[in-house]
């Protein structure tokens, strides 16, 4: 009766094991370890034992992402936001362990000195100075809208706070660790000897290079040998080695000619049969249209209506003739251009400068792109148009607002940005919304425009060397594949996996298709671009995964720069963590190494003699002479730079023949004949400092060290 009560008291944990024992009938095992282990699900990783949590973790890329305006990729997200929180959570206990803490005082001094708050129009007062109180008001007020629901500016002011605390806490710790470095006096004394003490010998060399490298040849076993003794200098992160065919679903020279035909049937007036007229009705082509953007969309252009004006070497060479020497109403084309048919009415021609200069203020936003700010895209463009209106018609008082609110290159020149080019204005590294406004708009022209940096309130000041360009009504067709142009290009392959199915080498089947084969070296868990392929995570997680074997393959769609394509993937070459991995750069640092030791050997079995001269004579080489060497300067005259060889010069007995010395570049027998004996110092602090000032300025490489000695688990890679 005891043990059926103690089974009554235990029920719900019997139910609970029955059933787990019954879903392990249709579950893989795995599924209930990871039943009872669910603390690693939900963790990202851990630094020094303290647990990331996945679901914050994740929370803190999607606000990444979010603040980047969609600039960055996942993994750059993940990566920048991983490094902030290991960062982070590395210094906390550092921080603790020193003591460090930093008060609200000294993150409001910090905030409020601050050039973005100090030179803000926003809080200064009515002659110009900074008002602390207006600061505190804008602050209460971005508060009240996080309560009443509008709360994005409220949380980016909270992360600056954060930003500054952790920049404060950081600083705090670095003077401290630096306060620590010293050197003694012994240490000081040392780097005087060091830099002057100078010695003159003689020496003979016998070079590596002369034995060739076929008389020195180093064995596998030796390789393997080499590495298992230097294990940790060539431990590395998992790898893997993939090798790719790719596919690119172009369109077929069939599919071109169709787009052409159909392109110029668009030239010309044409009748096309009217449902709703019930009749045969008119419809006119390109010729005779006078409304382009209606044209163009009730045709349905691939390109929408362009009303920008262009020079003639902006268009490819084989059409650039032929629409500058036409008549504004002529039609140009069909052409092929950047993957689309075109034809295109003159619309009208115009000289345009080719260079501009302009002046610009800068009103940037939490969010835009390298944007410090925490005022609101609605706040930036309220206050831009205020200081439009201030500026629009008194240049003093543009120059002076542009020098107290711009941050960038152009504060202290009144927001003069110089001249710029066409080519330069409308590149990839340069804001088209800008470049637009600049090169459309006369001299003297002012106005507000908004970019991915801000809100602008843009001058042109000058503008120079006009050229003839021309403005176009462009119909496009883009080349698209046909539904069999594209079976055809997926059968090849889908046949080219199946023969790797079949057990076929990859490189046998590419030689007799023509395939061209390409290699993805040693990719590391977390990268997400592939050679040849840009951004392709799901390849790489494909890679990684558990169950993957070297020889297995698979098809995979993608999409480089726009452009579609099938890519078969084979693995060929998978490392794991901390496991040696022989490769290529690895061999060539091992294999001189091995060499050169193998080389010395059969160096030293030849030298023989008690002087100098016997052992040139011995080795056929020649007694050399150095002068005036030190160990801060180890040159050897001849030679070249050899520390080890100029080291054991410092400690050999003067005037006697010292034993074969491998150095960098062969071997060596010398003998010292002078070393100088230098006059002590009555201090030596000189030479202390220097040491001291050395280590100071290596204090950035603190958080380095830390994180090194840091016990770091990285989870990323099975959740990204």
């Amino acid at each position: 009766m005891a043990i059926l009560s103690k089974i009554r008291d235990r029920s719900m944990f019997l139910i609970l094991i029955v059933g787990l024992a019954l879903f392990a009938f249709v579950l893989d095992p795995s599924s209930i370890q990871q039943f009872f282990s669910a603390t690693k699900t939900n963790s990202i990783g851990e630094v020094n034992g303290e647990n990331i949590d996945r679901e914050e973790f994740a929370r803190l890329v999607e606000n990444y992402k979010s603040q980047s305006g969609g600039r960055v990729t996942q993994m750059q997200a993940v990566n920048a936001v991983w490094n902030n929180l290991v960062g982070e959570k590395i210094f906390q206990s550092q921080l603790e362990q020193a003591g460090i803490v930093v008060g609200e005082k000294d993150i409001w001094d910090a905030m409020v000195s601050l050039p973005e708050i100090q030179n803000s129009p926003l809080f200064k007062n009515e002659i110009g100075l900074f008002n602390e109180e207006k600061l505190k008001e804008y602050i209460a007020n971005m508060k009240a809208d996080a309560e009443a629901g509008n709360n994005q500016a409220w949380l980016n002011w909270l992360e600056t706070e954060k930003s500054i605390k952790q920049n404060l806490e950081r600083q705090a710790y670095t003077t401290l660790v630096s306060a620590g470095l010293g050197a003694s006096l012994k240490e000081g004394e040392r780097d005087y000897l060091y830099q002057n003490t100078k010695m003159d010998a003689q020496f003979v060399y016998v070079p590596y290079a002369s034995i060739d490298d076929e008389a020195a040849k180093v064995s596998k076993k030796e390789i393997q040998e080499y590495l298992k003794k230097n294990s940790k200098r060539f431990k590395s992160e998992a790898t893997r080695t993939l090798e790719y065919v790719k596919f690119d679903i172009v369109p077929s020279e069939e599919d071109e000619e169709n787009t052409r035909m159909e392109v110029v049937n668009f030239i010309n007036d044409r009748e096309e049969y009217s449902n709703a007229a019930n009749a045969k009705v008119q419809i006119p082509g390109l010729k005779n249209a006078e409304n382009y953007e209606a044209f163009l969309n009730d045709n349905k252009s691939d390109l929408g209506i362009d009303n920008g004006y262009y020079y003639k070497n902006q268009f490819p060479p084989a059409i650039a003739d032929s629409i500058f020497s036409a008549s504004v109403g002529n039609i140009v084309g069909p052409y092929n251009d950047n993957g689309y048919y075109k034809i295109s009415k003159i619309v009208d021609f115009r000289q345009l400068p080719d260079s501009v200069k302009s002046s610009h203020i800068l009103i940037s936003y939490a969010g835009a792109v390298r944007s410090a700010s925490v005022k609101t895209k609605e706040g930036a463009k309220k206050t831009a148009d205020s200081i439009f209106a201030l500026v629009k018609n008194n240049k003093t008082k543009y120059a002076e607002i542009a020098d107290e609110v711009n941050t960038d290159g152009t504060k202290g020149k009144g927001g003069d940005i110089g001249w710029i080019r066409k080519d330069q204005a409308f590149s990839a590294g340069f804001d088209k919304d800008f470049a637009d406004y600049i090169y459309k708009n006369p001299t003297g022209s002012m106005a507000v425009v908004e970019t991915a940096f801000g809100f602008h309130v843009i001058r042109v000041d000058e503008q120079k060397q006009a050229e003839r360009a021309v403005k176009l009504a462009t119909f496009a067709r883009l080349m698209d594949p046909s539904e069999a142009t594209e079976n055809n290009i997926f059968e090849k392959a889908e046949t080219l996996m199946a023969n790797l199915a079949n057990d076929e080498k990859l490189e046998d089947v590419a030689k007799k298709e023509n395939y061209n084969v390409q290699s993805a070296m040693n990719l590391k868990v977390l990268e997400e671009n592939i050679p040849g392929l840009n951004g392709q995570r799901q390849i790489v997680i494909w890679a990684f995964a558990k169950e993957r074997k070297l020889g297995d393959s698979k098809r995979f769609d993608v999409d480089v720069d726009g452009k579609r394509s099938y890519v078969v993937v084979v693995l060929k070459g998978k490392s794991e963590k901390d496991g040696l991995v022989v490769n290529a750069d690895i061999l060539s640092k091992i294999q001189p190494e091995l060499i050169n030791k193998k080389k010395a050997a059969m160096i030293n079995a030849k030298i023989k003699g008690t002087t100098l001269e016997e052992i040139a004579k011995n080795t056929n080489a020649t007694v050399n002479a150095a002068s005036s060497v030190t160990l801060a300067s180890p040159l050897l005259s001849g030679v070249g730079n050899e520390p080890v060889v100029v080291g054991a010069m410092s400690t050999i007995k003067l005037n006697e023949v010292s034993k074969p010395i491998e150095g960098d570049k062969g071997v060596f027998v010398v003998k010292v004949n002078k070393r100088d004996t230098l006059i002590k110092l009555d201090s030596y602090d000189t030479f202390r400092n220097k040491i001291i000032n050395n280590l100071k300025g290596r204090s950035y490489m603190l958080f380095q060290v830390l994180e090194e000695t840091a016990e770091i688990k990285d989870f990323r890679g099975e959740f990204y």
